[in-house]
């Protein structure tokens, strides 16, 4: 299901700032104890605010962490939520937490400081590339330097928390360091191959990524930033963005699956009756079926098919 805003619609940026009520708030286990591991009672438990980073811990924790996220569903609104007595006690429990900052999840430092802990470690990818607060695009995931310096923070703070395994953590984020090289191979691949190519978007959800693939994000970043807080496009910018699908000048069009409004759904109908292939991009990550690392593949690969092949990926 897409969720649908009109010209009404509330600024979801600045609820999800504020923790106001929207999509109900998913918890999911993403890492269990197993068969010679750690039991359920001795497990570290770690929350990440959204899915991609719950994921990360997991993989660097591995039987020893017990992992719940808050932000899992790729079919809701990730900018509202509502939050509850379920994710306040996981949060107050955790003795570790990843989050995205830069405004993206601050419900989560409101909830940290309702239970305060000093055993708790709490990693901010905001913190880990030294962004300030007012960064324009909030979606650091896609940013590719992202999630090696978190995974590497994971480690980090769970060998202070549980040096006794310290090896075996050292261990895990070796592996993730080797599987990550898959997703800058194909980075640089793809940049040899379509480096300057046009693309147009919805919103800034992918743009880090764009960017590091050489794409030349020719929407302007007043129209993407408006549909990102809900707000009606001016009619410039709407023309423009028409323009990029019946004058061609776009190779391929990513539109937020998660997210829909009247006009992103006019302007998707317009990509595909102008022939300009479309390809879906999340703020969540799709599973089951994904981990981080295939996760970004695929979106590379939607975008190499539509670029070199002319062919869309509606849905991952």
């Amino acid at each position: 299901m897409i969720l649908e805003k009109g010209s009404a619609g509330r600024a979801r940026w600045s609820l999800a700032s504020r923790g106001l009520c929207g999509a109900a708030l998913v918890l999911a286990s993403l890492a269990q104890s197993s068969s010679g591991g750690a039991s359920a009672r001795d497990l570290i438990q770690a929350v990440g605010a959204e899915n991609e980073y719950a994921d990360v811990i997991a993989q660097i924790g591995g039987r020893y962490v017990q992992v719940q996220s808050i932000l899992s569903n790729p079919n809701t609104d990730p900018h509202t939520f509502e939050v509850n007595t379920n994710v306040a006690r996981a949060i107050a429990a955790a003795r570790l937490v990843v989050q995205n900052g830069v405004g993206y999840d601050t419900f989560m430092q409101q909830l940290e400081s309702a239970s305060p802990s000093r055993a708790r470690k709490v990693i901010s990818a905001q913190s880990l590339l030294a962004l300030p607060t007012d960064t324009k695009n909030p979606h650091l995931w896609y940013k590719p330097t992202t999630m090696p310096l978190v995974a590497k923070a994971v480690e980090r703070e769970l060998m202070t928390i549980d040096p006794n395994h310290g090896a075996y953590f050292k261990q895990r984020l070796a592996t993730f360091d080797t599987s990550f090289l898959v997703v800058t191979r194909a980075i640089a691949v793809f940049r040899a191959k379509f480096k300057g190519a046009k693309v147009a978007t919805t919103e800034p959800v992918a743009d880090y990524l764009l960017s590091a693939l050489g794409l030349d994000n020719v929407t302007p970043f007043s129209f993407q930033a408006d549909i990102m807080n809900g707000i009606d496009p001016s009619p410039e910018d709407i023309a423009y963005q028409q323009h990029l699908f019946t004058g061609h000048v776009a190779k391929v069009f990513c539109f937020n699956a998660q997210v829909g409004s009247p006009v992103t759904t006019s302007l998707r109908d317009l990509a595909k009756s102008s022939r300009v292939p479309v390809v879906a991009v999340y703020e969540t990550m799709p599973v089951p079926g994904y981990d981080y690392q295939s996760w970004m593949l695929a979106e590379i690969h939607a975008l190499t098919k539509a670029i070199g092949q002319r062919r869309s990926t509606t849905s991952l």
